[in-house]
């Protein structure tokens, strides 16, 4: 495979474009991709022939516009381009309105409350800045159109319609306050570079634990004596069976231009990851979207299974999805690379302090942005964040922050430096403006923030969209206060005032040290900070009065919108659940109960006093026994009861509190019989087949 040969061969991209295209439409719809620009829909008919000639050439049949509704994931309905001339005769027909346009039922995907089953009508419309795309197989290709979901009465339906609107707001302050500050730009975008993690595990095994299956995590299994506890996985040499995905897998997202670049082992056993190029955060989200969608499909072909779910299995670490994010002017100015002068390091200064302000004021928001079920399991264990939201900014940022806060400081340094390596052969080390804090939950590494705390299942939508918002807010405040100090002070004494009141009242949110010790949660609730320990209590902050009138004020949501997305969150959360309760359930019933009972007999327990009580028995087995099945029949009566309840901020909060608890209580009990009974005897495969048979 030649990258170059290879990429974006099936993206209908700038070059095609260029080729494909009459010279005055490629010039209005680039202007549209690049800068912004409202959509010409003039060109509209000219673009869908052009689309369709191409895609014709490569075997399509049908075409999709392909959207993020609130159920998660993606969704497509595919149409042929097959049209029926009046004589009878057929022919391949793709117009302007099929292109920009089509008409999903709306009634059966989650909203929240904004749409009844009797109301179904819902559309979507192309998102021309995110390039349409071919997905091909054994008997031929569909074409893929991104698009937007949104209600008949206007409001949206997906994720990808409020992150567009975050990304207009973000645009639009941001360029007030560079303006301000003397820096014209035509375009302000957001930038996106997520890591994914997941597992990768033998497809077998997977087929045969029906708590991987239905919930995507195993709600059972002793952990494995190895684990990864002799921390020889990461970065070590990749098994050859995963390379061989991983070039499959490079190979399809390249064709579909997703730049992957980096691939390696992570810590725990079977867990890996890979991670693109930086792009327009749209784009961005659009093919981690398609990246997982391809991914279950090409291991399969390989007899494997990715799992994305955040926490697959107790004692070993979790996968998250690191969400590396910047701002940027489209002249390629990096409102967080310090540069060499001394205006852009006071600029960097300046945009840093904007962030600080963001995040102390509206860091439960950000909490909520990574509310997702499996989260829960991560947050706080010892390879992720905790659920305290805080930022890292390296000794060196925090020191002239403190210097600025002072009044002392005259002069700028660099903030680069270099390390000196005492071996003739090896040249020194350029050393970035910040050490590395793989233990906060949003992290300045050099000219980005890395939120480290966005879960591996979840869309990158809601997180950036959230980021974007805040941001912009705080953004719009600072413009205000610049403004009004301008008055009386020269601009550059100004801005360093402006810096100055930021960090005096946002200084608590800069925690540079371990954010996994338990020192830290005491001092972080010293500090005023938030410490929302589930997603339950996270979704709760989306729905506060400020949170409503923020996103309302931004553009990003309505206050419909937003509290159907709590619905359909916490909908989510306590569904969930559920389904984890009667996995479980099903799981003890049917498979685990029986083969103890069958190893009984074995080994010469013949007569059984009532249901928990036996005459004969050896070692420990009947006290063990004994408890399981009085936690299973506690955890049979909790779910038939939180089932029944009609409130699903009811069910989630029972959900949470009770029913994770009860199952985690079950997990040691059945891990002892795990351990105890014959291996031939036991009906799953344990953490030992799965994570090391392989």
């Amino acid at each position: 495979m030649q990258i170059r040969k290879t990429f974006a061969k099936n993206t209908f991209n700038l070059d095609v474009m260029r080729e494909k295209l009459p010279g005055k439409v490629f010039e209005k719809l680039k202007r549209t991709i690049q800068h912004g620009e409202n959509l010409d829909t003039s060109i509209a008919e000219a673009v869908a022939h052009a689309i369709k000639e191409w895609a014709l050439d490569q075997g399509v049949t049908h075409f999709a516009h392909w959207f993020h509704p609130l159920s998660r994931g993606t969704a497509e309905k595919h149409d042929s381009f097959l049209s029926i001339h009046e004589n009878g005769g057929v022919f391949e027909r793709f117009s302007a309105s099929q292109l920009v346009q089509a008409e999903p039922d709306a009634s059966s995907f989650p909203s929240g409350g904004i749409r009844t089953t009797f109301e179904a009508r819902g559309y979507t419309a192309w998102d021309s800045t995110s390039p349409v795309f071919i997905i091909s197989g054994e008997n031929g290709g569909t074409l893929f159109i991104p698009s937007v979901f949104i209600s008949y009465s206007g409001e949206a339906l997906d994720t990808k319609t409020p992150l567009l609107r975050s990304m207009k707001t973000l645009d639009r302050e941001t360029k007030k306050l560079l303006d301000l500050i003397g820096i014209r730009t035509e375009r302000v975008i957001s930038n996106l570079g997520p890591e994914q993690e997941f597992f990768l595990i033998d497809r077998d095994y997977y087929l045969q634990r029906p708590d991987l299956i239905l919930t995507g995590r195993t709600l059972i299994g002793g952990e494995s004596p190895r684990g990864q506890k002799l921390e020889d996985h990461y970065f070590g040499t990749i098994p050859s069976r995963v390379v061989t995905f991983m070039r499959d897998l490079e190979e399809k997202a390249y064709s579909l231009g997703i730049p992957l670049t980096t691939r390696h082992n992570e810590v725990a056993p079977r867990q890996y990851e890979i991670a693109p190029i930086y792009e327009d955060t749209n784009l961005g989200t659009d093919h981690n979207h398609l990246l997982m969608e391809i991914m279950p499909d090409i291991a399969r072909s390989h007899g494997l299974e990715v799992l994305f779910h955040e926490k697959p299995f107790k004692g070993i670490n979790g996968s998250g999805k690191h969400n590396n994010w910047s701002i940027q002017t489209v002249e390629g100015i990096n409102l967080f690379d310090p540069g060499d002068d001394y205006d852009s390091q006071l600029r960097f200064m300046l945009f840093i302090s904007v962030v600080l302000n963001a995040i102390m004021k509206n860091g439960h928001l950000l909490r909520a942005a990574i509310a997702a079920p499996g989260n829960d399991f991560r947050l706080g264990a010892n390879e992720a964040p905790p659920a305290i939201v805080s930022v890292f900014l390296g000794s060196t940022i925090t020191d002239i922050l403190d210097r600025i806060e002072s009044g002392d400081y005259n002069d700028w340094e660099s903030l680069d430096k270099s390390m000196e390596i005492d071996l003739h052969e090896l040249p020194d080390l350029l050393i970035g403006n910040t050490d590395r804090n793989r233990t906060s939950p949003f992290a300045f590494t050099g000219n980005k923030f890395e939120f480290r705390a966005v879960g591996s299942s979840q869309s990158l939508s809601i997180p950036n969209l959230i980021l974007n918002t805040i941001v912009s807010s705080s953004i719009t405040e600072v413009t205000k206060l610049l403004k009004k100090k301008m008055k009386t002070m020269e601009k550059n004494v100004a801005i360093l005032e402006v810096i100055k009141e930021l960090y005096s009242k946002s200084k608590n949110i800069v925690f540079n040290g371990d954010n996994y010790s338990q020192d830290w949660v005491v001092e972080a609730e010293k500090r005023g900070l938030p410490n929302l320990r589930t997603s339950f209590d996270a979704l709760q902050q989306l729905i506060k009065k400020d949170s409503i009138k923020l996103f309302e004020k931004m553009e990003v949501f309505s206050k419909k919108e937003l509290i159907a997305r709590y619905n359909v969150d916490i909908h989510h959360l306590g569904t969930l659940i559920l389904i984890e309760g009667n996995t479980l359930l099903n799981m003890l019933d049917s498979e685990i109960v029986p083969a103890i009972l069958e190893y009984f007999q074995i080994i010469g327990i013949s007569e059984v006093s009532g249901l928990v009580s036996f005459d004969k028995i050896k070692g420990n087995h009947a006290e063990m026994f004994e408890e399981l099945y009085t936690k299973l029949t506690e955890l049979r009566e909790l779910v038939t009861e939180v089932k029944s309840q009609d409130d699903d901020v009811e069910i989630a909060r029972r959900g949470v509190s009770e029913i994770r608890p009860a199952i985690e209580e079950l997990r040691p009990i059945v891990a002892y019989f795990e351990r105890n009974l014959p291996s031939d005897l036991w009906p799953y495969p344990t953490y030992v087949d799965i994570l090391h048979r392989y």
